[in-house]
């Protein structure tokens, strides 16, 4: 059957390629010949073949509320009650996805969310009314527009854990505590299309609060600290080969004992990270200022490089309303610019994790 009546299927296809982001599920829903199109690895594929896919901006974010003051005056602050909002660039638009349908209290307190192809994924965290740790998995299809239930993170608890994804169907979640406290060694590989958990070997080293990281091609554990020393961020950075099954120590892999939290690699396949009120990219060993960030993103909770373009999202202070700001590092300006998006007050709140879909 045809995809389009009148048309060769492959004119078709080029016309499917090209649906914006928020029109994948209701382009699903026409008939099934466009479904499993659209549903196909090979989808995805042309569309980045063909230069039309973009980053969407997926926020673990707490909902605003607004306090009333006497005298009329009025106020907004961040609740303990977080969702997940995306963040379209292209478009320069905010929305919400749809609430975890299990999750009726809001999404786990420290909870990681990771992009994997056209899916998101929501892993581990506390559940915001009794603080208990989950290991549950849930699954978000842009496609279909619904939520499943993946398998839950096997072994012990595990909170505050690096994770990261392959950004096509992996995702590898590594070091963190256990429930006595105790900084973790141990990691975990989780296949999203078979829904299966691997254990991976071991790391050297205890890495609690790390930060994981695609980079190059391979998987990278990076900082955190040990049980012995909490509190006291390491340097190094371990590197998986899958090849051989094993770690491998990098010593200074950062410049200093720093929280790496915000180190995440740019479209352009370089790490970036937040340090000292700067932004900083790794250029083989050393790490180089590329910016200094405006005063009003003293506390960073994401940055990331796009299509020439800096993202950075965070708040002049802890307790504050969160913004985010866009340099373009193509300009041939000598100063270049921040410039603050236009953010709706109802998606200002805290942030506690964020990922980069490439759709």
């Amino acid at each position: 059957m045809d995809l389009l009546p009148g048309l060769p299927n492959d004119i078709a296809l080029e016309c499917l390629i090209r649906l914006p982001l928020h029109q994948f599920s209701k382009a699903a829903s026409v008939c099934n010949n466009w479904k499993r199109e659209i549903k196909h690895p090979v989808f995805r594929q042309r569309r980045k073949d063909s230069g039309l896919t973009r980053p969407v901006f997926a926020l673990a974010q707490a909902v605003v509320t607004t306090i009333r003051k006497p005298h009329g005056v009025t106020s907004l602050s961040s609740t303990q009650f977080y969702r997940l909002s995306l963040y379209d660039p292209e478009r320069g638009c905010w929305y919400d996805l749809p609430p975890i349908p299990e999750l009726v209290d809001g999404l786990p307190m420290f909870c990681r969310v990771v992009g994997v192809g056209s899916e998101l994924v929501v892993i581990g965290g506390c559940d915001p009314v009794n603080w208990r740790v989950m290991d549950s998995v849930f699954i978000y299809n842009f496609v279909s527009g619904s939520w499943r239930c993946g398998a839950d993170m096997p072994g012990e608890q595990r909170l505050f854990f690096g994770c990261a994804s392959d950004s096509e169907r992996f995702v590898v979640v590594a070091g963190g505590h256990n429930d006595e406290k105790n900084a973790l060694r141990s990691v975990l590989l989780y296949d999203v299309a078979k829904d299966d958990w691997v254990t991976l070997p071991e790391m050297a080293m205890e890495r609690d609060e790390c930060k994981y990281a695609f980079h190059r091609g391979k998987f990278h554990v990076i900082g955190g600290y040990p049980t012995h020393a909490q509190g006291q961020f390491q340097r190094s950075a371990e590197v998986y080969d899958s090849a051989t099954r094993q770690w491998r120590l990098e010593e200074d892999f950062l410049s200093d004992d720093t929280c790496p939290q915000t180190c995440v690699e740019g479209d352009d396949g370089r790490l970036y990270m937040w340090r000292d009120g700067d932004v900083v990219v790794k250029c083989d060993a050393m790490w180089k200022q590329v910016a200094r960030l405006p005063a009003e993103v003293s506390n960073v909770a994401y940055l990331t490089v796009w299509q020439g373009k800096l993202l950075a999202v965070g708040s002049a202070a802890f307790d504050e309303l969160y913004s985010g700001y866009e340099l373009d590092l193509t300009s041939d300006s000598k100063e270049k610019k921040w410039r603050k998006l236009d953010t709706p007050d109802e998606y200002c709140g805290h942030v506690q994790s964020v990922c980069c879909l490439e759709m």
